[in-house]
């Protein structure tokens, strides 16, 4: 059942009052539970680049790039490109915060290929605007939609013109594949720039999905519905860690959990929370609500709260697609992955993991020999 107001709000009380646990002192002893991704990046021995991108609508957001691995010196050549986009309330340092032989980022880049992490919009690193602060209302007014057809165009054209290449691979988490089906299938000229799309963990519609997250259908009561902006990041403080350590008891690395809390979860918007209790309302395969009204008073179309929203058609999208779902995924339900595969018009190749959770996908210690490989055999494939 939904949560109430009243129980979200005494939920809430609790998780900012909870008492401080070991994990807490342990951020000062471990280097990567206190760095950003660029820091994280250097820390194992890798080179690191970070830029800003401007937005078709006036966001500046983050790219961090590993451009070669530790045995790829410059002189080999241009390497393939890969881009990792991150999920719900995640932020790009989740693909390398794992020790090297465990991390995706790090993995791709010693196998020869130039990595990119993207940061959406409204994450601590994509916080500026070319004419809105932070601290501003206005600045929070985007959804999933914006991110997908504003960052990921803005972030993968600046990729191709930065490398000189003419296709790249994409390799999306979560939400992370949301934003990369929205943009690929109303968009053909950016989805001819995916040589592979590598879909893990897809939440796409939630109709069987466990997920707190996927319970705030009371955000679409009239009372709420004023909440149409505002930045969502009432657990981003490190003080918060003794609340956010129950999130991963099922992540198979549990000596890092200080490393996975000090970074998640991190920023997003009260209008992305609503999109997403709307298509938990829903409850039909691939139903994402677009929620963009028809105003022209805007230089970007504004997410609203619309009655019947229109869908988007997954079915049209052109890019070669490989899938992965896991058995144990509270947010991602393997039956709600089953139900866009049919609509997948490219489906390349579908793995199930009986035993995974949401998390193992990027921080499974199994992942690398599970899933990482069946990655670069795919990309080696294509080449």
């Amino acid at each position: 059942a939904a949560a109430s107001p009243g129980e979200f709000c005494n939920s809430l009380k609790v998780v900012l009052n909870g008492p401080m646990t070991w994990a807490i002192k342990l951020l000062k002893l471990i280097p990567s539970a206190n760095c950003v991704t660029n820091q994280i990046i250097c820390h194992r021995g890798y080179p690191s680049e970070e830029y800003e991108v401007l937005t078709r609508d006036g966001y500046y957001v983050s790219l961090n790039r590993i451009p070669y691995g530790r045995p790829n010196p410059r002189n080999r050549g241009p390497n393939p490109v890969v881009f990792l986009q991150h999920g719900l309330l995640g932020e790009g340092s989740h693909w390398v915060e794992n020790l090297s032989n465990n991390s995706l980022g790090f993995i791709l880049a010693d196998s020869g290929y130039d990595v990119w992490l993207g940061n959406s919009r409204g994450t601590s690193w994509s916080q500026r605007h070319q004419h809105l602060s932070a601290d501003q209302a206005e600045f929070w007014d985007f959804s999933f939609h914006e991110m997908a057809m504003y960052d990921l165009p803005a972030m993968i054209n600046f990729i191709l013109q930065k490398t000189g290449q003419k296709q790249i691979y994409y390799i999306g988490y979560s939400q992370g594949c949301t934003i990369a089906f929205i943009a690929f299938s109303s968009m053909p000229e950016l989805a001819q720039k995916i040589k592979l799309f590598f879909a893990l963990a897809p939440v796409v519609t939630v109709k069987h999905a466990r997920s707190p997250i996927m319970k705030l259908s009371f955000l679409l009561d009239r009372q709420f519905k004023t909440l149409q902006v505002g930045d969502c990041s009432m657990l981003s403080s490190p003080k918060h860690a003794s609340a956010r350590k129950g999130i991963f008891e099922c992540v198979s690395l549990q000596t890092r959990l200080d490393v996975y809390t000090s970074h998640y979860p991190d920023r997003t918007s009260v209008k992305t929370m609503i999109h997403w209790a709307q298509v938990g309302l829903c409850g039909v395969g691939t139903c994402w609500l677009a929620a963009v009204d028809n105003s022209s008073s805007s230089s970007k179309p504004p997410v609203s709260l619309q009655e019947t929203p229109p869908l988007y058609h997954v079915e049209e999208m052109p890019v070669p697609t490989a899938v992965w779902s896991g058995g144990q995924d509270w947010a991602a339900d393997w039956r709600d992955i089953r139900l866009l595969l049919p609509r997948i018009a490219h489906l390349v190749t579908y793995s199930h993991m009986p035993d995974w959770n949401h998390w193992d996908f990027i921080w499974g210690l199994d992942a690398p020999a599970r899933l990482y490989s069946s990655i670069l055999e795919l990309m080696e494939g294509s080449q």
